[in-house]
């Protein structure tokens, strides 16, 4: 797989179903990204706020890889990085496959932002409302093993340290140590 990178950088001040391009983004440690409709301490999904605002917010930062774009079940509906609602769409990186509190380290030297992965992001209905039949694309049924269901549209995570990602920006996975915890919806 080729170098772990920053394809692009995201943000919404209102709760749109796309996010517009940006250069870069500031992630703010504990909050998400700064400007963004979803940044903050307690859930602001509007889903999960509507059931319970109190709730710790697991979802600051969402990011997909861009590899999903080319994928040729996606690739019909020529859907664009941002245009899924992630901050952060990235290359070269199996996102789905990481274990739940691994460390996204983005650019370099000891000042560099840190994302903690805490789960999938559970595909819903706005992107069927958004581009009809992609749904179905991004929740497929697994085969075999007990069947189940697979998850396509990228993970989500906490801000532990902020800081300035900017597209471009080399990423360091570092995975936690111990058994892997699967990735579930959050």
């Amino acid at each position: 797989m080729a170098t772990p990178s920053v394809h692009s950088t995201h943000l919404s001040r209102t709760h749109t179903f796309s996010k517009v391009y940006t250069p870069s983004v500031n992630l703010l440690a504990g909050v998400g990204v700064q400007g963004d409709c979803h940044s903050g301490q307690t859930i602001k999904h509007q889903p999960q706020r509507a059931s319970n605002p109190s709730l710790p917010n697991l979802r600051q930062v969402h990011l997909i890889p861009y590899e999903l774009f080319l994928e040729p079940s996606v690739k019909i509906f020529s859907v664009q990085p941002g245009e899924l609602g992630e901050n952060i769409t990235t290359w070269g990186i199996d996102l789905l496959g990481l274990s739940k509190g691994t460390y996204l380290y983005f650019g370099a030297g000891n000042d560099a932002p840190v994302v903690q992965v805490t789960g999938l992001r559970m595909p819903g209905k706005g992107i069927e409302r958004h581009k009809k039949g992609l749904l179905e694309k991004l929740v497929v049924n697994v085969q075999g093993g007990g069947g189940g269901v697979s998850y396509k549209a990228g993970i989500m995570g906490i801000v532990m340290k902020g800081g300035k990602v900017e597209t471009g920006d080399m990423i360091r996975v570092v995975q936690p140590k111990g058994t892997k915890t699967a990735l579930v919806p959050v």
